[in-house]
């Protein structure tokens, strides 16, 4: 996931700038994580993806939320190249198909 990765750039800058501590000084960013004691931004992303996942599947009043998860369009041409990813590709590739049941 390109913004993840994103995202993991721009917290090690931060890291390091709250460190006062330069690319030059080559210390490796596990120390620098050790030091600033932040969580990873993508294991927060994960688990807060799967909180919402949760939230969303438990819900029974019929509500856009769940309509959107289980949403897909009848008609339509796909686009030439690799097909866009979904909100739920993270969560089948990790529970498999039936991730609703076991968020």
């Amino acid at each position: 996931m390109i913004l993840i990765h994103k995202f993991k750039v721009a917290q090690r800058s931060m890291e390091r700038a709250m460190l006062v501590v330069s690319l030059r000084d080559r210390i490796r960013n596990d120390e620098i994580r050790r030091r600033t004691k932040v969580t990873d931004i993508a294991q927060r992303i994960s688990k807060v993806k799967w909180q919402w996942a949760g939230h969303v599947c438990r819900r029974t009043d019929g509500r856009w939320g769940r309509r959107v998860l289980e949403w897909r369009p009848r008609i339509g041409k796909r686009s030439v190249g690799r097909p866009p990813a979904h909100w739920t590709d993270d969560l089948k590739k990790v529970a498999g198909s039936g991730w609703m049941r076991k968020a």
